[in-house]
């Protein structure tokens, strides 16, 4: 896959999406980087930290989250998407992910300069998403959600979770296709902490080889989620770096393809040495 001039080839090396969250109220860094000066801070700051997409998301999907109008979610990404790309001197290269689940936020953050979509969803919520990537020519990240970020915590209940997770990535990819996406432009994301415990959590982790089969990278985003908390009884998400580094350990181990991560030079590092032990790269 290339994207703006960047080669991404999968099973070479681990790459890193930094999180880029200009909201109020996401669960870790919520209120931080929702002012365009904060935010071209942090995307510089991960840039030199060697980052290799940044994912710009303008609505909270922490459980429990308040949807917010299309306004604001607009008003919220697409002014950061300009600015980065005005700043060529430091982004010119650098793709930009959009996370958002409706496609007109998607196609206006596209047109501003963004890269790619990554849709929470899996392209569920907005029966245009589909057709409006088609059209827009960019590749898609489609992952596992059940309900919605008010509801999913509540729908944990699987019959065969890593099957379940499977078959609705398939059918995802297969609409995905059917609406004139090509097949070497999709991502697919399991769904880290999206409608699982923290059992099913360390499940996908350990099964992640187990979706090789749909063909298509694999993006894995663990970083300071509530599992890991759970395990280090830790309830602030800032401090659960190390854990953070052993959850992105046991991925590129199962040959996770992309890591979604808050603290990209830290996490850069964790990547470097797991890829000489798991992927002969030094």
């Amino acid at each position: 896959m290339k994207i703006r001039g960047k080669s991404f080839e999968w099973g070479k090396r681990t790459y890193l999406m930094g999180v880029l969250n200009v909201t109020p109220d996401s669960f870790s860094d919520g209120g931080e980087f929702n002012t365009l000066d904060s935010a071209l801070a942090q995307a510089e700051n991960m840039v030199a930290s060697g980052v290799d997409i940044i994912d710009i998301g303008g609505q909270s999907t922490r459980p429990g989250a308040v949807e917010i109008s299309l306004e604001a979610e607009l008003d919220r990404v697409v002014p950061v998407v300009q600015m980065l790309r005005q700043k060529a001197d430091i982004f010119a290269n650098v793709p930009i992910s959009v996370d958002t689940t409706r496609a007109q936020v998607a196609k206006a953050a596209v047109e501003a300069g963004a890269d790619i979509v990554n849709d929470i969803s899996g392209a569920t919520f907005d029966s245009q998403m589909l057709l409006t990537v088609a059209h827009l020519k960019v590749p898609i990240i489609l992952m596992h959600i059940r309900g919605t970020p008010q509801t999913m915590q509540k729908l944990t209940e699987y019959r065969d979770l890593i099957g379940e997770i499977g078959e609705f990535l398939e059918n995802r990819i297969e609409a995905a296709v059917a609406a004139g996406i090509d097949k070497s432009q999709i991502i697919i994301d399991p769904g880290i902490g999206f409608a699982k415990t923290c059992s099913q959590n360390l499940e996908i982790l350990r099964e992640l080889p187990n979706f090789r089969y749909l063909n298509c990278p694999i993006l894995v985003g663990v970083s300071r989620k509530s599992f890991i908390g759970q395990i280090l009884e830790q309830p602030e998400a800032k401090q659960r770096i190390w854990g953070t580094a052993a959850a992105c350990t046991g991925a590129i181990a199962n040959f996770a393809d992309i890591l979604r991560v808050h603290d990209v030079r830290e996490m850069r590092d964790v990547c470097r040495v797991a890829d000489a032990i798991f992927r002969n790269q030094s």
